[in-house]
């Protein structure tokens, strides 16, 4: 058996386990190579498209992936376009993916009753996060009647799912303007009230500052940063300042609200995030509620996993940690 028949049988015993995806959702992951005996290669699908995430050194995987792509398009019902992104290209066209097989794309994603707008292309992530599939679930059945504030908003998935919850209102911010369009794409395709959502393109910290001197509330503030990003306003970074972030934005959070903090530090320990969360816990003002699991075709399956990830995520079951927070403000401001 050659290697690469070896990698399609991993593959493809890895791909059965999500037999017991559930039908609420058309995104979903069919093989996490990092844990599941390929490392570097990652397996998507979005309704009728496969997309083939490349992590390993350009041309590694190139005799995979047609192999890949064939056996997809023949197994794999109501396929019919493979995209491939190699992400350590130097070539922005291959990041942002080339059509292996088909003409066209998905542009919607189906979640538990929510539809999400897709560009797969637009850049070298998919535009969609798989792993935060769960916590948009939470936002969908906690946030009605709720003022709610998505930072780092990406493509607003996470708001638009809080809005699909009955949300009063929701706020969605990120600092690149062209993310923001596909939320509102996403918002108009669930036929959202279009006076109950805001978007605003900016900085971080510019936008808490302004709020807070505005004496803005909101009943659940979502903190999804990037690992790292410095602007001259101020730096993110996952891995040392994460509670600095936390106490920016917890002053806009109302009484007894949320604060959803997603830490995604490849080699953060859970361990070592939890303590600096139950450290921040210690006033009487702030509680740790809950963590959000991610779902399992991400993590991979007790049967497909032969590796772990570089540092413990424990006690959360990813290096993607979410965990909510519960907000007493000293004056009980509502």
């Amino acid at each position: 058996m050659s290697g690469n028949q070896s990698s399609m049988q991993i593959i493809i015993d890895a791909v059965e386990q999500r037999g017991s995806i559930p039908l609420s959702t058309n995104a979903y992951r069919l093989f996490n190579g990092f844990y599941e005996g390929i490392p570097g290669l990652v397996l998507d699908r979005y309704g009728s498209a496969l997309v083939i995430l490349d992590h390993a050194e350009p041309g590694e995987f190139s005799a995979l992936v047609d192999e890949i792509s064939q056996w997809a398009l023949q197994h794999l019902t109501g396929l019919d376009a493979v995209l491939y992104k190699v992400r350590q290209s130097t070539d922005d066209r291959l990041r942002c993916g080339i059509l292996r097989t088909g003409n066209t794309l998905p542009d919607v994603a189906s979640e538990f009753g929510v539809q999400y707008a897709l560009n797969l292309q637009m850049h070298q992530d998919a535009s969609f996060y798989l792993d935060t599939r769960c916590l948009r679930k939470w936002l969908k059945e906690n946030m009605a009647g709720k003022r709610v504030l998505n930072a780092f908003a990406y493509t607003g998935s996470l708001g638009v799912a809080a809005g699909a919850g009955g949300a009063l209102q929701v706020m969605q911010t990120d600092l690149k303007e062209k993310f923001l369009h596909i939320a509102q794409q996403s918002w108009t395709l669930n036929n959202l009230p279009a006076g109950k959502v805001q978007y605003l393109p900016g900085d971080f910290f510019r936008v808490i500052g302004r709020m807070r001197t505005a004496g803005r509330l909101f009943d659940c503030i979502i903190l999804d940063p990037p690992f790292f990003s410095s602007t001259d306003a101020g730096k993110v970074d996952l891995l040392g300042e994460m509670t600095r972030l936390i106490n920016k934005a917890r002053p806009l959070v109302a009484h007894e609200g949320w604060l959803v903090v997603i830490n995604n530090a490849l080699f953060l320990p859970g361990a070592d995030f939890m303590a600096e969360l139950d450290a921040l816990c210690q006033s009487e003002y702030l509680a740790f509620e809950t963590m959000i699991p991610i779902p399992t075709d991400i993590t991979g399956y007790p049967e497909t996993i032969t590796s772990q990830p570089p540092v413990d995520p424990a006690p959360f079951n990813h290096p993607t940690k979410i965990a909510i927070l519960k907000v007493y403000r000293k004056d009980g401001h509502q």
